[in-house]
């Protein structure tokens, strides 16, 4: 048994408790396979009426149930891979396309009236009551040309409001600018709003970019 060993590379003692094994003998350490059933039915009760619900959110309210139960809990993985393999799982978002609403990445300018940007914020008032300002600076000048408040929402109207008062403001109450001047903002919705972006082609001779 030696000369096989040392030729096979295996342990003496491993080897002589193999051969001394009964032929019925099962290896009891691997883990039994469970019966997920009962719990797929469980799950799909409890997201029944719960469609976004993801894995985790899941496990929280099965984790609850069964507490209140008195039942053992279930580990997270195991409803993940439960989850996964009977198709309970919720489908990955898509991935957008990156924006073509680019610039250069440089916002400063040499000229007055080639670029001007535009942004929001909130404050709160003493009463509590929030208040919402969008304004248009110039990237050259840094001048406030126009703005807008509200205690409502931010709005496409608002936005196209600030941009008309821009424009009156710097080119002595004309209704369109005199050279085409390009506009700087984020993705808010009032900003890329089809009609903001239309808007601004026929005020600033150029659609909004982010």
């Amino acid at each position: 048994m030696k000369t096989v060993c040392n030729v096979l590379g295996v342990s003496r003692s491993n080897l002589a408790v193999k051969i001394k094994r009964d032929a019925e003998w099962v290896d009891k350490r691997k883990t039994p396979a469970r019966d997920d059933m009962p719990l797929v039915a469980e799950l799909q009760e409890l997201v029944a009426d719960l469609p976004t619900y993801g894995y985790r959110r899941a496990w929280a309210l099965l984790r609850r149930n069964r507490e209140a139960q008195g039942q053992p809990r279930v580990n997270a993985k195991r409803v993940y891979r439960v989850m996964h393999t009977h198709g309970l799982l919720l489908e990955r978002r898509p991935r957008h396309p990156e924006s073509r609403r680019r610039h250069d990445g440089r916002v400063a300018v040499d000229q007055s009236n080639a670029r001007w940007c535009s942004d929001g914020f909130e404050f709160r008032c003493d009463d509590g009551s929030p208040l919402r300002v969008i304004f248009a600076l110039d990237c050259c000048d840094r001048e406030a040309m126009s703005w807008a408040a509200t205690t409502g929402g931010y709005t496409g109207d608002m936005v196209r409001d600030v941009m008309l008062q821009a424009v009156e403001n710097r080119f002595d109450g004309a209704l369109k600018a005199d050279n085409e001047i390009e506009w700087l903002s984020d993705n808010g919705s009032c900003y890329i709003a089809e009609e903001t972006l239309t808007f601004s082609k026929k005020v600033l001779s150029r659609a909004v970019v982010n």
